[in-house]
């Protein structure tokens, strides 16, 4: 069995300093934990050097904002936190987790005088998913959870509290022998898995949903930016379940996921095309410092 997550050796930047790995705790009336007032990012390190660590910034301090407190410190003191704590790991490929949350001055919905808190963690974490499903494609089940009305949770933001019916969303899939599950959104129509963007390709061309109710990831616009590299047309849109069937191929994005192809959704059934294959590889040799020149569809 893997060693807990609390129980691991090493250093997390919390608050300004490092300290050991095993005394990174808050207290159990942190406001973060009763109210979900926490974001988050989750972010890969690549030969070194940790891919697109400026924008996930951005959006960490976005994200803050949107929840309405300041993170305590500036957009280059995080990054370079970042940068040291990948560095003392001495890993070369890793995750990195940095999260910001509110203290526990006030128990209460209200938290104004709540104290900022940020760590960052990072560890060595393999592929997301087993790579010997990669061949085929990762099986996913439909969600009973919809991605909620950007009117009644903050989704834009990368927030805590947004996981919750992602959690029991993947729980109830891997149940019945999924990897994953397709959510739809509040209007029913497609939107993303779990943890990961979703895309779909049809007669050479890509489709997309629209994220207009969940969050428009980094690794999703990266691999949207390879794919009209290569001359692709990429199609971002609404998508109803119903067109599930008339896909050849699909495949998810995301930091942790990267590239993953799909072969099965519920009862829909694809193949893990040329463009998959290509997308792939394009985006491992983007991610590294001295990456290949990208690699022509076999």
């Amino acid at each position: 069995m893997a060693v807990p997550f609390d129980q691991r050796d090493g250093e997390i930047w919390f608050d300004g300093a490092f300290m050991p790995w095993t005394e990174a705790k808050v207290h159990v009336l942190t406001h973060a934990l009763h109210y979900g007032s926490a974001v988050f990012e989750g972010e890969r390190a690549y030969g070194g050097e940790i891919f697109k660590c400026e924008a996930h910034t951005d959006r960490l301090f976005s994200s803050a904002q949107t929840l309405g407190f300041e993170i305590p410190y500036s957009k280059e003191e995080i990054s370079r936190a970042k940068r040291e704590a990948l560095a003392r790991t001495g890993l070369a490929d890793a995750y990195l987790r940095p999260i910001v949350w509110r203290g526990s001055e006030m128990m209460g919905v209200s938290a104004q005088l709540n104290t900022i808190h940020a760590a960052i963690a990072v560890w060595a974490w393999p592929s997301y998913f087993d790579p010997a499903l990669l061949e085929k494609g990762i099986r996913l089940d439909m969600a009973k959870w919809r991605r909620p009305s950007p009117e009644t949770a903050p989704s834009k933001a990368k927030a805590a509290g947004l996981y919750m019916i992602c959690t029991l969303s993947k729980h109830a899939a891997e149940a019945k022998g999924y990897t994953d599950a397709l959510m739809l959104d509040y209007r029913g129509h497609v939107a993303e898995a779990t943890g990961a963007n979703v895309f779909f390709i049809k007669e050479g061309v890509i489709h997309t949903p629209t994220p207009d109710c969940f969050l428009d990831g980094i690794t999703r616009r990266t691999v949207i930016d390879l794919a009209r590299a290569r001359g692709i047309e990429v199609v971002e849109r609404t998508i109803m379940p119903d067109e599930l069937a008339t896909f050849e191929s699909c495949f998810l994005t995301g930091t942790a996921a990267e590239v993953t192809p799909v072969g099965e959704i519920g009862p829909y059934n694809f193949v893990v095309s040329d463009m998959v294959r290509a997308l792939m590889k394009d985006y491992s040799a983007a991610v590294r410092p001295n990456g290949e020149a990208m690699l022509d569809v076999a």
